[in-house]
């Protein structure tokens, strides 16, 4: 087979652009990287073994191409027993920099969508006790579901309401906006300070407690109140 590029600046095909839709609009949203944050919800920190108090933020990335969009199916992933699910509001960022001020962070956000940090918990587990990156566990194909973006323009920039997600029909996941430990301006501006954003990044905000495992036939409906809703069925 031949792997020539239809484009003679590349020796090979480039791949297509990781994109979210937007409501309402026949444009995309073009995604640069997609960073998220760590128990940033107290009850789930806890519920992972951890002390809230004590633990700066911390943040780790997913791959763009893991973004799951246009779908309604999430196929189970291979080498794994042991699948989570973790509700999110996601942050799109029209803008970036570095070193970015708290008041100013508010000003890049773009819109705002509902996404699904979805993790192989038993690779997960075994990277910690390893003491090596999460990446297994968290970066792997179709490992991010997310809605259609809102835009900002058309909503109050959210800072409290319900976020909750429920697996055919039961609630499993259920919190608020306000319990995140560090809010959506402050995640900003504390990335900025290790990473140089830009637009097209776009952040997981973090999960309520409640985590837990999926299996193929299952359905799970996520809600973030004011921004939207997605619905998966587990292929």
């Amino acid at each position: 087979m031949s792997t020539r590029s239809a484009n003679p600046d590349y020796v090979i095909s480039p791949p297509p652009r990781a994109s979210l839709p937007i409501r309402g609009s026949d444009k995309r949203f073009p995604v640069h990287r997609i960073y998220c944050i760590g128990r940033n919800y107290a009850a789930h920190a806890v519920e992972m073994g951890h002390d809230p108090d004590k633990e700066p933020p911390f943040f780790f990335q997913k791959n763009p191409d893991n973004l799951l969009t246009g779908t309604d199916m999430f196929p189970y992933p291979d080498r794994t027993s042991d699948v989570h699910f973790e509700v999110e509001m996601v942050v799109a960022l029209s803008g970036g920099g570095r070193d970015i001020p708290v008041e100013n962070a508010e000003a890049l956000i773009w819109g705002y969508g509902v996404g699904l940090d979805m993790t192989r918990r038993d690779l997960q587990g075994e990277a910690k006790k390893m003491g090596r990156p999460w990446e297994i566990g968290k970066a792997f194909e179709h490992s991010a579901p997310c809605s259609a973006l809102v835009p900002a323009a058309e909503i109050d920039n959210p800072t409290e309401g319900a976020v909750w997600l429920k697996v055919n029909g039961e609630m499993r996941q259920q919190g608020d906006l306000n319990q995140m430990i560090w809010k959506t301006p402050e995640m900003i501006a504390i990335l900025s300070q290790y990473f140089e954003l830009q637009a097209g990044d776009i952040i997981m905000t973090g999960t309520p407690s409640g985590v837990g495992p999926i299996q193929k036939g299952d359905v799970m409906e996520a809600h973030v109140d004011g921004v939207g809703d997605l619905k998966i069925l587990v292929g």
